[in-house]
């Protein structure tokens, strides 16, 4: 059992106090015992989520919703404006698989939250890890091509941290992506038409991805016709992941070793995890949460093949049976109906060939 340094620092003042005759029940004591019962509130919030340690995220797709803006003015403010949604899948560390679009099929626990917190925790971690990476790179790079080289000596020395995408990061540093993880106002270098823009989050690719667009309203529901082209003709660059998403579908491993050495959780998965609506009715723990299991259940995973999925339920071998069966029972029926009315039409022609007998 690991415990803070603060908490036994107030645990051995305690014993001490109450060895030299200071009462539980004094001003003193009761302050004492305060601060350490503050102390092991503070260490079982930090333990609380240890757990998370053996999953790691896998991103699922988004979702968007209408609803009301309750902020809407007199003025030019959308009245119904879009809400976004990312769903994401806890999965086992040791099981979770960047080729499989569901992550993982058992043990998992399924979440949806809303987008821009997601992205603000997941962006924040990428780009932690990105700045150490891609700081090397560049130096190693600089190293390499600074004297003169041409752009395929960069192209191909970046290649090398073809990872974490460090030649775009390299040519976006005045582009803070981070930023824009909600919906936020732009302010382009020639103040493009006098217009005011805003660039935030969407769901693309039929929800299996989440881009930044161009938008002309604050809650970034009315697109901004050909923005991506507008912002490059007048910022001279890109829009950064208007083509490309902002989220990998990469497995995330929540795990990390801090600075005392001990495995923790990564912030964006217990702030995430916090604040998301959960379904754990497979995950392999003592009290699943399963009160957004309908909810979760109503939100399509769709991919990039355009493919509707739901979660990631395998096919019914009850329904398959059943379908047989009925299949069979339709094509036995059939046959007999058909054999039925070939046996009838036989009888009326032996009826006519023997009333025309007898008439003759």
């Amino acid at each position: 059992m690991l415990l803070s340094i603060p908490f036994l620092t107030v645990a051995i003042s305690i014993g001490s106090s109450m060895a030299t005759g200071i009462s539980a029940n004094s001003a003193q004591g009761r302050e004492l015992l305060a601060a350490a019962g503050a102390d092991r509130e503070l260490q079982q919030q930090d333990n609380s989520f240890n757990f998370l340690n053996q999953y790691s995220i896998k991103f699922q797709g988004c979702h968007h919703i209408q609803q009301w803006n309750a902020n809407a003015d007199a003025g030019s403010n959308v009245r119904v404006m879009t809400k976004r949604l990312a769903r994401f899948r806890l999965c086992p560390s040791d099981d979770c698989s960047n080729e499989k679009s569901v992550g993982c099929r058992s043990k998992y626990g399924d979440y949806i939250v809303d987008m821009s917190t997601f992205l603000q925790s997941y962006m924040q971690t990428i780009a932690e890890e990105r700045d150490e990476k891609c700081g090397y790179a560049q130096e190693m790079c600089n190293n390499q091509c600074g004297n003169g080289n041409s752009e395929d000596c960069w192209s191909g020395c970046y290649q090398a941290f073809s990872e974490y995408d460090c030649q775009q990061y390299a040519q976006n540093q005045g582009f803070q992506a981070q930023q824009y993880t909600e919906c936020q106002q732009f302010q382009f270098n020639n103040n493009y038409d006098q217009t005011l823009y805003y660039i935030g989050p969407y769901c693309a690719d039929q929800g299996g991805e989440i881009r930044l667009g161009v938008f002309t309203d604050d809650t970034c529901t009315t697109f901004s016709q050909n923005g991506p082209d507008m912002f490059y003709n007048a910022m001279g660059y890109a829009l950064p992941y208007s083509s490309s998403s902002l989220v990998s579908t990469k497995c995330l491993a929540c795990s990390q070793t801090n600075d005392n050495g001990y495995a923790q959780s990564r912030e964006v998965c217990s702030n995430v995890y916090q604040v998301s609506g959960k379904c754990e009715t497979r995950m392999n723990i003592d009290y699943p949460n399963e009160s957004s299991c309908n909810y979760i259940e109503g939100v399509k995973v769709i991919r990039n093949d355009g493919v509707i999925r739901t979660s990631s339920r395998g096919k019914s071998k009850a329904a398959a049976v059943a379908i047989g069966l009925f299949t069979t029972l339709s094509v036995l029926l059939a046959g007999y109906v058909y054999y039925l009315r070939t046996k009838l039409s036989r009888a009326q022609i032996n009826l006519s060939a023997a009333s025309d007998a007898l008439v003759s």
